[in-house]
Formats: C-alpha cells, structure tokens, sequence
C-alpha cells in the first residue's frame, strides 16, 4: 500500500454548471444502456449495471430517465442504439498522455470531433498503442472521505483488507481503492458492507507514471483540451496523467 501520496489526476473533473449537467446525465445515461444491453437489465445480476446506476443516482439523474434507459436497452421501449467504443490517443503539452474513450453510433463523426478538439487546442494525435501501453485497466472505486459516515485511509484499508486491494490513495476529499478489475465488485461490497458512502465503482484507465506540470502556462493549455474533449457528446470518458500541484490549480482557479 502506498502512503499518504496525494494521487495525480487521472479524470480532470471540476464543478459542473447548468450547461454541463445535461451533457453529464446523457453521458450516464448511455453508460447504463450499454451496460444493460451487455450484460443484461436485471442490476441484481449484472454488476456493471448496477454500478452504472448507482453512479447516476448519486449524480442525480432522475429515475424516470434511468428506468427508460434500461427499457430501451431491454427492448420494451424503442429499440434503442447500438453503440460501438473506440478509444483515442493524444499528447497534449508538458508530454502529459491522454486516452479518450467513446460510446458512438458514428466512428467517422467521432474521429473528426476528437481530432479537432485536440489539435485546435494544441494537443496532437499519437499512434495507436503509444499512449495507452502507459496505462493499466484498473478497478476504481472512489469513497467519499466527507460522506454521512466520514472515512479515513486506514479506516478503507480495513474494510477492504480480505478484497485483494493493490493501493489505496487519499487526496483528501476522496479515497481512492484500486484494484485488479477482477475485485471491482468484491472492493465496492466491502466498502457498502462497512457503510462508507463511495462516490463510482468502475474499470478506468490508470496511468503507470505521471508527469509533473510546473507552470500554469502548461497547465492551461492541457485543460483547454481536456475541457474540450469532455464536450464532446460522444467522449464517454477522459484519462490522463498530468500531476499539477495545488498551487497551480489555485491559480488556474483565479
């Protein structure tokens, strides 16, 4: 287990406004319908889905929309849409590495809308492979160190000690449990068995090794693409291994 090692972002998130939220619950929504429509509309048996779910709930997506999308994917309400994933490879400034993943029902329109979002906002496109050998497909799971039921590091790493957990990383707000994506669903269970509040169960992409970004100049021009990227309707996810201290963000913030 490492120690108290503050983790590099690996999903650049920020406050969502009016604007965003209706993108963000599209995106969610869509994660569960082909979660559904993989492994089946019952979450009981199906613990992707369930995850999904659970994720969007806590995002606050309206049931009424999370029940539709089961529906459909189950065929009891429209046919629905079949959606294919692809993943994109870039570099943006700094040498920070980035892997975008889509859920598209338009591969041309997907490629054309990602490789404008990076290189019009000075990134480029790399090779298939260079940049996601960087990367190791992990189980995620984020508890929340605020919740009802307030959590420390040590305090997870006891309820998740029988779970084969490979690190657990604390930034403070949230606590990190990663493992083989094998353990995902055996990590989130101990976690909801000890009543800690988590905030998403999911495989993600987590980089090998991060690169430091000691000015705000760099800084601005790497979230000017990932801010771009997660626009984009059909990006599902952004994974990237920029590590940017805190006093830059505070100034990025200004």
């Amino acid at each position: 287990m490492s120690g108290h090692s503050k983790w590099a972002t690996t999903k650049h998130k920020k406050a969502a406004i009016d604007a965003k939220r209706g993108k963000l619950f599209a995106k969610l929504i869509k994660n569960i319908e082909v979660a559904a429509r993989t492994g089946g509309a019952d979450p009981n048996g199906n613990p992707t889905l369930y995850d999904a779910i659970q994720k969007a709930k806590k995002t606050s997506v309206p049931n009424d929309n999370i029940d539709r999308a089961v529906k459909r994917a189950a065929g009891g309400e429209g046919s629905g849409t079949d959606y294919l994933t692809i993943m994109y490879e870039a570099y943006l400034a700094g040498g920070v590495a980035v892997l975008i993943e889509c859920l598209t029902d338009n591969r041309n329109r997907s490629a054309s809308d990602v490789r404008v979002a990076v290189t019009r906002n000075g990134g480029r496109m790399a090779d298939v492979g260079s940049v996601l050998r960087l990367f190791s497909r992990k189980g995620v799971v984020e508890v929340d160190a605020k919740g009802e039921r307030p959590a420390t590091e040590d305090d997870v790493l006891e309820a998740t000690i029988d779970a084969d957990v490979e690190e657990i990383r604390d930034d403070g707000e949230v606590i990190t449990v990663i493992s083989d994506p094998a353990h995902l669903v055996e990590v989130r269970k101990a976690v909801q068995e000890a009543g800690y509040d988590y905030q998403s169960a999911e495989v993600q992409f987590v980089p090998t090794f991060t690169e430091a970004i000691s000015d705000k100049e760099t800084a601005a021009k790497i979230f000017k693409v990932l801010d771009a990227l997660e626009d984009l309707d059909d990006v599902q996810n952004v994974f990237s291994n920029e590590d940017v201290p805190d006093e830059i963000m505070e100034q990025l913030d200004d």
